[in-house]
């Protein structure tokens, strides 16, 4: 699973010309569901999400210190099969997204699991499915990218697949493999871990 994560002082959707959901302070959440994602995924995705401090503390003024359940923030989660696509040769492909079907589903079981590690009521989200315009104010801007699987997604060709070293500290029981620009990410992850 992938998430793009926006620090946001409001957001909403809108399906058809009507408001569906909003928020203000808090997280704005576009969810991608890949095909072969499972409850593991979206327990790590879930739990990922509502740990990152990307608040500052307001006595302090010192930035990235809380997360959203520590400001009592509300989250805004929108289902966005459009972030597996494959774009190399111009045309989007979305092989590599989940059916509709069992996305459906698993991002139900997402969303009811954000409400168990947090609050119900502080877990909106959009229609799964609709066309749907959605507003936010991002703040900062801040926004990162978030994924289950680290760098498991990465499609490699023949010369990037010649090219492999093994990524250290990933965190995962997955086979986990990264090109040569991917080395220094993947450290980066490892310390901001400890």
């Amino acid at each position: 699973m992938r998430a793009i994560v926006q620090r946001v002082s409001s957001a909403s959707v809108t399906v058809d010309n009507e408001v569906i959901s909003s928020i203000g302070r808090g997280l704005m959440v576009l969810v991608g569901i890949g095909r072969d994602d499972t409850a593991t995924d979206l327990e790590t995705l879930a739990k990922q999400i509502l740990s990152l401090k990307v608040f500052p503390d307001e006595s302090s003024g010192a930035m990235w210190k809380r997360n959203v359940k520590d400001i009592d923030g509300e989250v805004l989660c929108v289902s966005q099969f459009t972030l597996f696509a494959n774009t190399s040769k111009g045309k989007p492909d979305f092989h590599r997204a989940m059916a509709s079907g069992p996305s459906r589903d698993l991002y139900g079981s997402f969303l009811k699991r954000m409400s168990e590690l947090y609050r119900p009521e502080k877990i909106k989200d959009g229609r799964f499915g609709a066309m749907m315009d959605v507003r936010l104010t991002n703040e900062g801007p801040v926004t990162f990218t978030l994924d289950s699987r680290k760098f498991e997604y990465v499609e490699e060709g023949p010369t990037a697949a010649s090219r492999k070293t093994p990524v250290k500290g990933a965190g995962s029981n997955r086979s986990e493999t990264a090109t040569p620009a991917e080395p220094a990410i993947a450290a980066e992850d490892a310390r901001t871990q400890e």
